[in-house]
C-alpha cells in the first residue's frame, strides 16, 4: 500500500513541478522592456511587501547568500529602483527601501503579467476551475515558505 501511495505522490510531484514551471515560463514571456530581471523583481517585490530590509533578511527570503545579492542591490541601486541608507539602530548593517521609480516598474510589471493571466483563466477555465487555481495558489504560497527538509 506505501509504494502505491509512493508512486501516486511520485506522480503528482511531477505534474505539479512541470505544471508550475510552464506557467511560470509563460508568465515571465509577458515581462515589459524594463530591463529588470526576474530576480530584480523579486526584491522588489519582497521590500515592496515590508516597506524596509536589511540586505541578509532580503537574502534569506529569497533563500540565497547575501553575496549572491550584492549585484542585484547594486544594479537595483542604479537604476533608481532601491535606495540604500544606513541602519539606525545598528551601524554596521544598511537597509534597502524600494523607491517610487521601483514601485512603478513592479506595478507595470505586475500589471502585465496579471492581465495575461486573467485573460488565459477566463478563456481556458470554468469559474469552478478558476476557484480551484485561487485555492491552489494559496497552498503554493504554503510551499513555498515551508523551510528546507
Amino acid at each position: 500500500m506505501d509504494a502505491v501511495r509512493d508512486a501516486e505522490l511520485a506522480a503528482m510531484v511531477r505534474e505539479v513541478r512541470l505544471g508550475v514551471i510552464r506557467l511560470a515560463r509563460r508568465m515571465r514571456a509577458q515581462k515589459q522592456e524594463h530591463g529588470v530581471t526576474p530576480l530584480e523583481l523579486s526584491v522588489l517585490s519582497r521590500l515592496y511587501g515590508h516597506q524596509v530590509m536589511t540586505p541578509k533578511a532580503l537574502a534569506d527570503a529569497e533563500h540565497v547568500t547575501p553575496q549572491t545579492l550584492t549585484r542585484v542591490f547594486a544594479a537595483l541601486e542604479d537604476k533608481g529602483l532601491v535606495i540604500r541608507r544606513g541602519n539606525p539602530e545598528d551601524g554596521r548593517q544598511s537597509l534597502l527601501e524600494i523607491t517610487p521609480a521601483g514601485v512603478r516598474v513592479l506595478g507595470e510589471d505586475s500589471a502585465r503579467r496579471e492581465q495575461w493571466l486573467a485573460a488565459a483563466m477566463t478563456s481556458a477555465l470554468t469559474p469552478a476551475e478558476q476557484q480551484i487555481v485561487r485555492i491552489a495558489a494559496g497552498l503554493m504560497e504554503r510551499l513555498a515558505d515551508e523551510p528546507g527538509i
